[in-house]
């Protein structure tokens, strides 16, 4: 099943709708992981400079949704049901990435933890940290189409 997986994220190698808006790449993706990454840029800042919290959000959306892909069988794919992120400090760098962590697997529903790190002169800050639960569903015949 993950060779499958893997394949398949390998053959999505075009961006997935909001990360080529956002401007998001996929860094590592492995067996129940994933790391995506976005540079700063203007667009994505809060009125403070900062990285704005609906761009953290979405790190960690993406992220954990991806890492649990990895995991599915043909015909299954991946909705988020619900998460929770708990902000730490402010995402003040050049980059900011998140690296989630399938935690505990089930049958319809799959926990995540992931945690977003700010990259500034560096250094790895820990930005924000976040507890994800993904539904497993049965994939649309179309990828991509409106149901």
């Amino acid at each position: 099943m993950q060779d499958y997986a893997e394949r398949e994220l390998r053959k999505r190698d075009v961006p997935i709708g909001f990360m080529a808006h956002v401007g998001a790449e996929i860094v590592e993706v492995g067996p129940g992981t994933c790391t995506v990454s976005v540079t700063r840029r203007p667009e994505l800042l809060q009125r403070l400079g900062w990285l704005h919290g609906g761009v953290i959000a979405f790190l960690v959306d993406n992220s954990a949704g991806i890492a649990v892909g990895t995991l599915l069988g043909p015909g299954q794919a991946v909705v988020t049901a619900e998460f929770k992120v708990n902000f730490l400090a402010p995402a003040r760098g050049e980059r900011a990435f998140s690296r989630a962590r399938v935690i505990k697997p089930g049958r319809r529903t799959v926990v995540v933890a992931a945690d977003v790190y700010s990259v500034q002169a560096g250094a790895e800050i820990h930005a924000a940290t976040a507890l994800v639960t993904i539904a497993i569903v049965a994939a649309p015949a179309e990828a991509g189409a409106p149901s």
